[in-house]
């Protein structure tokens, strides 16, 4: 996939927007994403499972888009497969900012901003809503060799193992983002300005988005979201396991950037520690 292909899909299905400007964005994970002109995106497949992925997102997020208190990528146009590129893609509305991983949030007045962000979202789900991967906790905490280079593996399971004994979400399915980290928050001036990436989008228990409160937020701005969104004492503990599964991850992902191996993200490590120092 590169720029002329998509500039010839576009004389091809749009052409209204074919002269736009079009900017590969570097990054994204299931998707090659281009930026069109000053307020549109390009988002294609990288692979044969993320299609559906955009069907969903393209069906789903108008309403929700519509309500949320942040920019959030709305669905312009769904794209259908052709003999030069055998997936549908996607234009959606560009949402202006950095990456919290190129620009992580400094203000803590953003804890209101995502606590606010998600009691929009986490309304219930309708009962034909996809059901989210992040319904349940994994079952067990994973990433030994991550666990190896951090050290401090007994509270790291102490942590998990408190979650996991949390009573399970009872109340109704609720729309969750699931996927809520650093590459997937929008930042303008050390503040969170917008979402993105709600391939994950799905029905579930609001205790995996609840994570990025140690994630996303700087140190000591947890409180004050947990006093904004207000969330009971289960879900938090829950959230917390999450939390260490997210951080896991992210740090995961700096070793393997380390190591050279494709699709390893050096500057996440750092990311994933401050998420455990917080957490810890």
């Amino acid at each position: 996939m590169d720029d002329e292909l998509v500039r010839t899909l576009l004389k091809e299905q749009h052409p209204d927007l074919a002269e736009l400007e079009l900017k590969e964005v570097i990054g994204g994970w299931g998707n090659q994403m281009w930026r069109l002109g000053e307020d549109l995106a390009v988002r294609m497949p990288r692979a044969h499972g993320s299609p559906e992925q955009l069907r969903k997102e393209h069906h789903w997020m108008p309403d929700l888009s519509a309500r949320l208190p942040l920019p959030v990528p709305a669905p312009v146009r769904l794209c259908e497969p052709s003999d030069r590129f055998p997936n549908p893609w996607l234009i959606t509305s560009w949402v202006h900012g950095v990456p919290a991983e190129h620009a992580p949030i400094t203000d803590p007045a953003a804890a209101d901003v995502l606590a606010d962000f998600l009691q929009a979202l986490h309304t219930e789900a309708p009962a034909d809503a996809p059901v989210s991967d992040r319904t349940e906790l994994p079952p067990g905490l994973g990433f030994p060799e991550v666990q190896e280079y951090v050290g401090r593996r007994d509270a790291l399971r102490a942590v998990w193992e408190d979650a996991a004994a949390a009573p399970a979400w009872s109340g109704p399915p609720l729309w969750v983002h699931g996927d809520l980290h650093p590459a997937n928050v929008i930042v303008a001036d050390g503040t969170l300005t917008g979402v993105v990436d709600f391939e994950e989008l799905g029905s579930g228990d609001p205790a995996t988005d609840l994570a990025s409160a140690w994630v996303l937020l700087p140190d000591g701005a947890a409180d004050r979201f947990f006093e904004r969104y207000q969330a009971d004492e289960a879900t938090v503990r829950r959230a917390r396991g999450w939390a260490v599964t997210r951080a896991l991850f992210l740090i995961a992902m700096g070793i393997n950037g380390e190591k050279g191996i494709p699709g390893g993200k050096t500057h996440w490590g750092p990311a994933g520690q401050a998420a455990l120092e917080r957490l810890l």
